[in-house]
């Protein structure tokens, strides 16, 4: 026994169906793609969506409204979170690395802080965005909102 006389299992796989090879075979003629039309001819190759002449989904579909390419996409923190962090933890400074570790944000968010809730500790919270809230809510304890470049 060696490589050169390997032979698969007796009726494990079927003979090969032999197109174009004549009348005889039984698949000449048309070679079993029937008459006509394009998935008859060579080179054929089906586009994305086409549903066989019929209007296809994504041009039915109703398309309405503008998306702007440019728009950056913040995580939303709230006060209140930034409160819970920085008692819990006994924290003066909260930025990104704090919050990735706390599973807050991903590593790839942009995180915005929001105003609702209350803050008690004297607290610098760094961020890529603020809302006014939140501003004065950080600085009326004292705190300082620093916007941070990502």
């Amino acid at each position: 026994m060696d490589l050169s006389n390997l032979k698969p299992a007796k009726g494990s796989r079927k003979p090969r169906k032999r197109i174009a090879r004549g009348e005889g075979s039984g698949h000449g003629g048309t070679s079993t793609r029937g008459h006509k039309g394009a998935k008859s001819r060579s080179g054929y190759s089906k586009k994305i969506g086409f549903e066989g002449g019929q209007m296809p989904l994504i041009r039915r579909a109703p398309k309405f409204g503008f998306k702007n390419k440019n728009r950056v996409e913040f995580k939303a923190i709230n006060i209140s979170t930034i409160e819970k962090i920085a008692v819990e933890n006994n924290l003066s400074e909260i930025d990104f690395i704090v919050l990735k570790s706390k599973g807050v944000v991903s590593k790839n968010d942009k995180v915005k802080i929001l105003g609702k809730g209350q803050l008690t500790k004297k607290v610098v919270v760094k961020a890529h965005s603020f809302s006014k809230t939140a501003i004065e809510a950080i600085e009326k304890n004292g705190g300082q909102a620093i916007i941070v470049e990502k």
